[in-house]
């Protein structure tokens, strides 16, 4: 005997689709747009589904056997064992700046905490093989950002993503990890502890079921919304060829303010950024140069820092940065003074 399975909530239903293979944000969202909302997307028929503009038959008959792929009652409770929860585009949490691009997420995983500030985020986006001088770069910007009432977005990559975390959160600032797969499967795992510090501070965020492994699709489908909860992009160093200009272009598509930072005109891991400059994005050499966008939002902004100086260092640490200075310090220089 068949049995009509229990009603759904906005939530749940909301859930069961994301955990659809081959779903997609746009495709999701032209189902949202002809059904109405996702608990009736859920209830339509094959046929109806598939007479959607852009929904292929099988995917048609995926949605109407949903109940194959997803059990959302489950997929939360697994949210909540990671200390997670489970936000939807209903939600106040959820950022106003990513409802306004072509394909918002229908839900964002979040461990940690969104709070009003971070509706003032820059997205920092750069090299995975950065060079010195990009990750001192990063480190200074995203200290700066995040000192002056920024929240820094990146992707807790290997890099400059990594670095401009770093900084925010040596700055006691504001720092939110959007992450390339479901949060079961953190990459890379040697941020793991990273993750962790952001997530206390901040948040770590993922639109991907919890078990969710990375691959080449995700993080390029991540990256719009790195770039879409942020009112501007920095891109710190990019190459000719870098992933960081898939994200500028995602930046420009959906209206934001890009801006990067000026590299060697010799270095080949600058080209793309260099370049971006040429094509109009603001240069920036400092985090007042961002600030300057935001007169109504920061009229009383601090002094910031030239240079990333934790803030919770004893008197002995401190004495030890100072002696480092700015450029790489040889032990025996550091000793020396």
């Amino acid at each position: 005997m068949f049995t009509m399975p229990a009603p759904m909530n906005h939530l749940e239903a909301c859930v069961a689709l994301n955990m659809i293979p081959q779903m997609g944000p746009v495709r999701l969202r032209r189902l949202l747009n002809a059904f109405g909302s996702a608990e009736k997307t859920l209830l339509a028929r094959a046929d109806q589904l598939a007479a959607v503009e852009g929904i292929p038959r099988p995917l048609a008959e995926n949605i109407a056997r949903w109940q194959e792929f997803a059990d959302p009652a489950a997929e939360l409770k697994k949210a909540a064992d990671l200390g997670a929860r489970v936000i939807t585009s209903r939600d106040d949490e959820y950022f106003p700046l990513l409802r306004e691009i072509h394909d918002p997420p229908i839900v964002l995983y979040v461990r940690g905490q969104i709070t009003e500030r971070d509706r003032n985020a820059v997205a920092v986006v750069g090299s995975r093989k950065a060079t010195h001088y990009a990750t001192e770069c990063a480190k200074k910007l995203g200290f700066q950002m995040a000192y002056a009432g920024l929240t820094v977005v990146s992707g807790l990559a290997r890099g400059i993503d990594t670095a401009a975390h770093q900084g925010a959160l040596a700055a006691k600032g504001r720092t939110i990890a959007v992450i390339g797969a479901g949060l079961a499967h953190l990459y890379p795992p040697e941020n793991a502890e990273l993750a962790e510090r952001i997530a206390a501070s901040g948040a770590v965020i993922s639109e991907f079921p919890i078990d969710t492994k990375p691959d080449r699709q995700t993080f390029p489908i991540r990256n719009r919304i790195v770039t879409g909860m942020s009112f501007g992009v920095l891109v710190v160093e990019a190459g000719a060829n870098s992933g960081a200009l898939i994200s500028a272009n995602m930046a420009a598509e959906q209206g934001r303010t890009l801006y990067a930072v000026p590299g060697r005109i010799d270095s080949p891991a600058a080209l793309g950024s260099n370049r971006l400059i040429q094509q109009g994005a603001k240069l920036v050499t400092g985090a007042d140069d961002i600030l300057d966008d935001l007169p109504l939002v920061f009229r009383d902004r601090p002094e910031l820092p030239a240079s990333v100086v934790p803030l919770d260092l004893t008197a002995d640490q401190t004495k030890i940065l100072e002696a480092i200075g700015d450029e790489e310090a040889s032990f025996d220089s550091v000793v020396a003074t």
